[in-house]
C-alpha cells in the first residue's frame, strides 16, 4: 500500500483563495445550509456550474471520515486475499506517478483537498473498476488497466474523473438528498443538537462505494476530470478514446464500472466538444 499523505495540493492558475474553515457550528450550519453555492475556480475552462449548496446539509468531515473507514476496510480485505499490489509494482508506481501530477491541481476545485491525506492503491482483480472516496482515497483494479489496455493518458482520465466526484462532493450531495431517510433524520438531529450521531460514519462506507450518481454528476466529473488531467499535461483527446473503449466493453454485458458510470454516444460527444477548451492548458503544461 502506498501513501501519498504528505503530498500537498496547490491551486491551478488564479484560483479563488481557500476559505478559512473552523469547527462545524451545528445549529448555525444547518440553518445556513442553503446559502450561496461554491463558485467555479476562476481559471476554469470547462463549464459545470456551481456546486450544489444542498450538500451542506451533511457535514463534510463525516463523509470524509466514512470514506477513510471504507478505504481501510477495502485495503484490509485486499490484503487478506493477497490482492493488494505493493508500492514497488510497476503498475502501482505508474498510478502514483499519474496521481502526483494531477493532485496539485485539485484544491482549485475544492479547498478542502489541500488537507486531504491522499492515498492510491492498486488491487489485483479482473474487475473493470476504480473509485475515489471522499477525502482523496483512490483505488484502481488491475482489470481496468489491462482489459481496456489503458495508456497513461487514458488512466489519467479515469483518475481525474474519480477525483472530480470527490472534489465536487457528489456523494455528499446524494446523501443530503436522501434527508427523508433515517440517516437524514439522524443527521438533522445531530446538526440541531438533538442527539449524538454516534457511529453513522461507519454505516456510510458501503453506500459510498455503491452510489449511483446522476447524469449531471457524471457529466461534471467527466469535464472536471478532463481539465484536471489537461493541467497535468495528459492528452485531452484520451478522454474520448477512453469512453470509446468503455462503450466497446459494454457490448459484452458491461463491466461493473459501467453500472455506476454509464457510457454512451452523448457522453462521448460532450467530451469531444470540450476537448478544444482545455487544449491550451495542456499545451502550457507540456511546456513546463
Amino acid at each position: 500500500m502506498c501513501f501519498l499523505c504528505d503530498l500537498k495540493t496547490s491551486p491551478a492558475p488564479t484560483p479563488q483563495p481557500a476559505p478559512q474553515r473552523g469547527p462545524w457550528q451545528a445549529r448555525r450550519a444547518f440553518v445556513l445550509a442553503g446559502a450561496a453555492a461554491v463558485a467555479l475556480p476562476a481559471a476554469a475552462q470547462v463549464d459545470v456550474g456551481k456546486a450544489s449548496s444542498l450538500r451542506k446539509l451533511v457535514p463534510a468531515d463525516q463523509i470524509e471520515q466514512a470514506g477513510s473507514q471504507q478505504f481501510v476496510q477495502t485495503v484490509q480485505e485486499a490484503k487478506q486475499q493477497n490482492a493488494l499490489l505493493p508500492a514497488s509494482h510497476p503498475q502501482t508506481r505508474r498510478l502514483h506517478a499519474i496521481a502526483k501530477r494531477i493532485i496539485p491541481h485539485a484544491a482549485a476545485w475544492n479547498p478542502r483537498a489541500r488537507d486531504w491525506r491522499w492515498e492510491v492503491v492498486l488491487i489485483n482483480s479482473d474487475q473493470i473498476n476504480a473509485f475515489c472516496l471522499p477525502g482523496g482515497k483512490i483505488a484502481f483494479y488491475t482489470g481496468i488497466l489491462s482489459q481496456l489496455k489503458l495508456d497513461d493518458d487514458e488512466a489519467a482520465m479515469i483518475m481525474g474523473h474519480e477525483m472530480a466526484h470527490a472534489l465536487r462532493e457528489h456523494a455528499r450531495e446524494r446523501l443530503a438528498k436522501s434527508s427523508a431517510t433515517d440517516l437524514g433524520l439522524r443527521l438533522g438531529a445531530q446538526l440541531l443538537g438533538l442527539g449524538d450521531l454516534g457511529n453513522v460514519a461507519a454505516g456510510l462506507g458501503t453506500q459510498l462505494l455503491t452510489l449511483r450518481f446522476s447524469r449531471e454528476d457524471e457529466s461534471e466529473a467527466d469535464l472536471v476530470g478532463l481539465e484536471l488531467a489537461a493541467r497535468a499535461a495528459f492528452q485531452p483527446q484520451a478522454s474520448v478514446s477512453l469512453w470509446q473503449k468503455m462503450a466497446t466493453a459494454n457490448k459484452g454485458g458491461g463491466p461493473a464500472f459501467l453500472s455506476t458510470h454509464p457510457s454512451g454516444p452523448n457522453r462521448i460527444r460532450e467530451l469531444q466538444a470540450n476537448v478544444p477548451k482545455v487544449m491550451g492548458l495542456y499545451e502550457k503544461a507540456k511546456m513546463r
